[in-house]
């Protein structure tokens, strides 16, 4: 989980891999108009977010083996509201500086525009220590937030 530009598509990939768990990009699970919402520079509001979080957990669900989700989940209540529809769901938190996060936005082709960062940036909550799952600095080099992310998950601690 993290705003856009976070890593959470290549971390979570590699993960995926890592562990032996199929790997989901959250961003495809997002209806056209969601997409062309964010295309447009709009930030999506929770009416447009709740029904894809629901999408999100039921994808979840539906692997009952495991499976690795890169999904922003910015705020609390999305997490919440992904928690309820897959209650063992356990979230990796990425934790990028507001510097990295823009360049990597300015310097990839991909549906959200970085003019939206800073709405990310005022949506997000950071995991809480009452929720599930861990705190891994997101820019060192793509295998070492991988090795990061899996030992606290092995773990069952954050990095905080």
């Amino acid at each position: 989980m993290g705003p856009s530009g976070s890593g959470k598509s290549a971390v979570g990939a590699a993960t995926a891999v890592r562990l032996g768990l199929p790997f989901v990009d959250a961003d495809d699970l997002h209806p056209p108009a969601n997409v062309a919402k964010m295309a447009a520079g709009t930030p999506l509001d929770d009416g447009d977010r709740m029904p894809w979080l629901d999408v999100v957990a039921a994808t979840l669900t539906d692997a009952p083996e495991g499976a690795v989700i890169a999904c922003s989940a910015l705020a609390r209540r999305y997490r919440d509201r992904i928690l309820r529809g897959a209650p063992d769901a356990v979230f990796v938190e990425l934790r990028v500086p507001q510097s990295e996060l823009a360049r990597r936005m300015d310097a990839r082709e991909h549906f959200m525009p970085s003019s939206l960062l800073d709405s990310q940036l005022r949506t997000l909550e950071h995991l809480e220590p009452d929720e599930p799952g861990v705190i891994v600095e997101g820019d060192p080099p793509l295998v070492e937030v991988v090795d990061a992310a899996v030992a606290a998950l092995q773990r069952g601690q954050s990095l905080r």
